[in-house]
């Protein structure tokens, strides 16, 4: 939802520029138009708006249509005026017809096509995907998207350390999940995944979802938070005793492991060149295969994960990708919202109170020991 300040300013030319790129695919596709209707598209469309109603979804209750002389937010009567209000940023109008009466909306769209092909992220009908330059310019963020991720990334950070500075051994996993949503929502963040790793199911599984166990002597919490459509995803362990010295060791190697993939990961990059790198690494420091287990992350923005990468990927990193890298081994993962540039790499997932250790000149974050 966007402040009274963000809409009486607008946003600047983030929506114009987005329009002039699309338009110029349109031209060089020879598409008459783009309809964007996942939750992922839309906010992007629309400069950090959200068509979500219910968090679950991949579509929400509104679409965007760009064609090459003009653009429009979709929807119906029920979420109008909110979306106007809330949502959608100057300049682009929101159209809307009777909830009940979808042959309307169709009708406006083919009235602004005359016929001509329709690509969308969502296609129906004789509608064809969206072409692969488009999804390139989603990756490469704008200097209003990382203004909007570097505050995410803030916040879903301090609400990490809020909730395992006041975590207690006795918590179940599920009390754990609900304190690190209430910490997010109270920020007007998503909780999109709140994943908990118990003192006994921490080694055996690499996704933990939440249980009612307790939490014991150490527990992992992950967040993948959502605001104005991006995502920011990072891993964090709290310990209510000393690690052992196998559990020290575990957690150094999975950060080298993903200092591996941070040297790699560069503009212009293949995914698979990066899972390459995470490979040898693991190999390296002793756990050959390790990357079996567990996938190790990729790309990311306006998804958790854009792409996951694989072996042999030719996906290239963009210029101001965001990516989020998940190195694992039993008991131990790490995980940080980084964005790749010209310029190196800018980690976004950082609070200043977590304890962290150096590592090839960064700091990463170290167990939280209590």
């Amino acid at each position: 939802m966007r402040t009274s300040q963000e809409q009486q300013q607008g946003v600047g030319p983030e929506l114009e520029v987005k329009l002039t790129r699309v338009r110029a695919i349109l031209e060089e596709k020879k598409l008459a138009a783009v309809r964007l209707r996942g939750v992922d598209w839309f906010a992007w469309a629309t400069c950090g708006g959200s068509n979500v109603v219910l968090l679950t979804t991949d579509v929400g209750v509104a679409e965007v249509l760009i064609t090459h002389e003009g653009a429009w937010v979709l929807t119906d009567a029920i979420e109008a005026a909110r979306l106007e209000q809330e949502e959608v940023p100057p300049g682009l109008p929101v159209w809307s017809g009777p909830w009940a009466e979808r042959g309307k909306r169709e009708a406006f769209v083919e009235a602004k096509l005359g016929g001509g092909l329709v690509a969308s992220d969502r296609p129906t009908g004789k509608e064809v995907p969206l072409p692969a330059e488009l999804v390139d310019v989603r990756h490469s963020l704008l200097p209003e998207e990382l203004e909007r991720y570097r505050a995410l990334g803030r916040d879903a950070a301090e609400a990490m350390t809020e909730v395992l500075l006041a975590a207690r051994p006795d918590w179940t996993g599920w009390q754990l999940a609900g304190a690190g949503a209430e910490a997010l929502w109270a920020r007007g963040i998503h909780p999109a995944l709140t994943l908990v790793g118990e003192e006994r199911r921490l080694p055996l599984h690499r996704h933990a979802t939440a249980s009612g166990e307790r939490l014991g002597a150490r527990a992992m919490l992950v967040f993948c938070a959502r605001r104005h459509g991006l995502f920011a995803n990072l891993t964090r362990f709290v310990y209510f005793r000393a690690p052992t010295a196998e559990e020290r060791r575990l957690a150094t190697d999975v950060a080298r492991v993903e200092a591996a993939a941070f040297r790699t990961s560069k503009p212009g990059v293949a995914l698979g060149e990066v899972y390459t790198a995470l490979v040898e690494a693991y190999a390296k420091h002793g756990h050959p295969g390790a990357e079996a287990f567990h996938h190790q992350g990729g790309s990311c923005g306006y998804l958790s994960r854009d792409d996951v990468a694989l072996p042999g990927m030719k996906v290239l990193l963009q210029p101001n990708n965001a990516v989020a890298w998940n190195p694992s081994l039993p008991g131990a993962k790490i995980e940080d919202t980084v964005v790749v540039s010209d310029k190196g790499l800018e980690i976004l997932t950082v609070d200043p109170r977590w304890p962290t250790i150096e590592l090839e000149g960064r700091a990463r974050p170290d167990l939280l020991v209590r």
